[in-house]
């Protein structure tokens, strides 16, 4: 019984690991990503991994019932909605007129460069 207590810690630790890094990915994407379709795709994609994986190691630390059936049930609202708000970003930028592939400037670059 010992050892699948330490397996399960060692699975959680491992899933926050795995989250921790997806999470940071994102962040680094939308603070270094030059226009807002790039940044919405950093944002969603690896952000939704990173939190679903944190999901799941509070699912494994408290088990099916209580708070790791809210982390299930926050998996699924997380499914649910981060596609639709990433599309809705982007019909909004699309709208407003912001060029997709237009001359796209990196931050601290020059167009002389």
């Amino acid at each position: 019984m010992v050892e699948l207590e330490a397996i399960r810690i060692w699975i959680v630790i491992g899933l926050v690991v795995v989250g921790s890094f997806f999470l940071t990915v994102g962040t680094i994407g939308l603070l270094r990503l030059p226009n807002v379709y790039n940044r919405m795709h950093a944002t969603s994609k690896p952000a939704t991994l990173g939190t679903v994986s944190v999901f799941l190691a509070g699912f494994a630390y408290f088990g099916p019932g209580g708070a790791g059936l809210s982390s299930l049930i926050g998996i699924v609202f997380l499914f649910l909605t981060v596609p639709t708000g990433a599309h809705m970003i982007s019909r909004a930028a699309e709208r407003t007129g912001v060029p997709f592939l237009g001359s796209v400037t990196w931050p601290g670059k020059s167009d002389d460069e």
